[in-house]
């Protein structure tokens, strides 16, 4: 899949208009709120240090240490991990592993040997809807990490893994295996939906062109108002 330019804007407007979010809810439009990379991107000579990355999701669900069976009833089969297993030797070359950890946690999900292994296993990226540590080591380990925050304590404090390869949620938005995930340093994080993936790339030509059409009218003087309704009505 190619997608060119820093369009990931144009991604969360055509998920707006393909998406429909049942009576009563938010439309999201794909955006993780409130992730962003770490540790934060630093700029040198007008150039970002960390890539956009756009990939197919791999999922993890963590749940608290000491839930009851009840608070989460047993996976699939094919999603547990096996007994001796540890849930990073499982990830998958060119995903990007997407972490659910309970809200409210104050524990790392991810540190920094777990970003060293993700990318030896040739992980493309990971996004965490929770907490990382080490972030000199995360920062030497090159691959790129989205987080909601930062904790200097361990996983095994609050969290124990649930299933993998699952549908997760984070920050209200719902990734299943195989969405794709968009990162971007800058702006943040998109999740596209398999089953709208064709539709959203055949749509958001059409919004480029509509939104460069409003700036370049814009700068020659018309009112915004008049712009929207001339290009985007």
């Amino acid at each position: 899949m190619v997608l060119t330019s820093p369009l990931i804007a144009q991604v969360s407007d055509a998920l707006l208009k393909l998406q429909k979010p049942a009576a009563g809810q938010v439309a999201r439009a794909g955006h993780l709120a409130d992730i962003g990379p770490v540790p934060s991107p630093q700029i040198l000579s007008g150039e970002l240090t960390v890539s956009k990355v756009i990939a197919p999701a791999c999922t993890l669900k963590l749940v608290p240490k000491h839930s009851s069976p009840a608070a989460a009833p047993p996976p699939p089969a094919n999603s547990t991990i096996p007994k001796g297993s540890h849930w990073v030797d499982l990830t998958e070359a060119g995903s990007v592993v997407v972490i659910d950890q309970p809200e409210g946690q104050n524990c790392a999900a991810v540190g920094g040997i777990m970003a060293q292994r993700m990318k030896a296993r040739g992980v493309a990226a990971c996004v965490v809807g929770g907490r990382v540590r080490d972030m000199a080591e995360l920062k030497e380990s090159k691959l790129p990490i989205f987080a909601l925050g930062r904790s200097t304590v361990g996983t095994n404090a609050e969290s124990t893994v649930y299933a993998r390869n699952i549908p997760v949620t984070i920050t209200g938005v719902t990734v299943a295996p195989g969405d794709i995930v968009f990162c971007d340093p800058l702006e943040g994080v998109v999740v596209i939906p398999q089953d709208l993936l064709d539709e959203t790339l055949s749509l958001m030509p059409r919004l480029v062109d509509a939104d460069d059409k409003v700036k370049e009218a814009v700068e020659k003087g018309m009112t915004v108002a008049e712009a929207f309704k001339k290009f985007r009505g």
